[in-house]
């Protein structure tokens, strides 16, 4: 029997079988977590307990990440916040608090573009961003590779395992390293890099927009990340208007795991400071 707080299940959105998870309605206001690469719903565990108390959470797995069935016109951040919104209304969703952290910081701020005032507020971080692209490490090696075939020929697992094993200090239950691993088996590790290569084409594309987002943008991310440096939440934090950035001392890439209380603590003040007044 699971002893995860997160219970995931599955809907539809537009022909999509998507996976989701959500807590109990503790709270007049919704989140919407998006889970980061290569992990998934699960990797808000640490920090459920606590996000639970100041919202109704909404965990879902973004198409081809997870547990959700994949698209490939969605392989790409536009697209894919164009498919948040989507699945937002479906979840039923009130102006929820929009957390993106990873592959979720271009896809939800392409989202708030798109639709002004859906969202009451945003946090994302430890996502590329920056324009020239700034990524170090086996990300940089991901988006630039001119060719995927010799990641075909690498069990995923091996990939997976490697990028855990960058986390300090945490280590994921048996029954989430599964998950992971289920995840992005076969060919889903593979063709989930489209995503991330799709940045030298659609990042331009989000600075131009970042200028005109009204909504509040809080950029959390480690200062040690490993692959995503601290340069790409200062690059948002200059151009967003209503914006602050918080670097987690002693965290690297996954902050969210490594310091979870440092990030729930982050983001549930956030919450707080633009929740609707009763």
């Amino acid at each position: 029997m699971s002893s995860s707080p997160i219970v995931p299940r599955t809907t539809v959105v537009d022909g999509l079988t998507v996976r989701y998870a959500q807590s109990e309605a503790s709270s007049r206001q919704d989140a919407l977590l998006l889970s980061p690469w290569p992990e998934s719903v699960y990797a808000f565990e640490q920090c459920w307990p606590e996000l639970s108390r100041h919202a109704r959470l909404v965990a879902l797995d973004p198409p081809g990440f997870g547990g959700s069935e994949r698209r490939d016109a969605l392989m790409s951040p536009q697209a894919m916040g164009e498919f948040i919104l989507r699945a937002a209304d479906v979840l039923g969703l009130d102006r929820p608090h929009l957390v993106g952290p990873d592959i979720g910081t271009s896809s939800a701020l392409f989202a708030a573009a798109a639709q002004p005032g859906r969202f009451r507020s945003i946090v994302v971080g430890s996502g590329g961003a920056a324009v020239p692209l700034e990524l170090t490490g086996v990300l940089k090696e991901w988006v630039e590779a001119p060719d995927l075939a010799p990641y075909r020929q690498v069990d995923p697992a091996v990939i997976v395992d490697a990028a855990l094993g960058t986390i300090e200090g945490y280590t994921p239950s048996e029954e989430v390293r599964a998950d992971y691993l289920r995840s992005y088996a076969g060919d889903r590790f593979v063709e989930s890099m489209a995503y991330a290569r799709a940045y030298g084409e659609q990042l331009p594309r989000l600075a131009e927009l970042l200028p005109g987002i009204e909504t509040p943008v809080r950029i959390v991310a480690g200062a040690r990340d490993q692959v995503v440096p601290p340069v790409n939440a200062y690059f948002l934090h200059e151009r967003l208007p209503h914006s602050r950035v918080d670097l987690i001392d002693g965290a690297g890439h996954f902050c969210w795991e490594e310091r979870p209380d440092a990030y729930a603590a982050l983001v549930a003040d956030w919450w707080e400071q633009t929740a609707p007044k009763f």
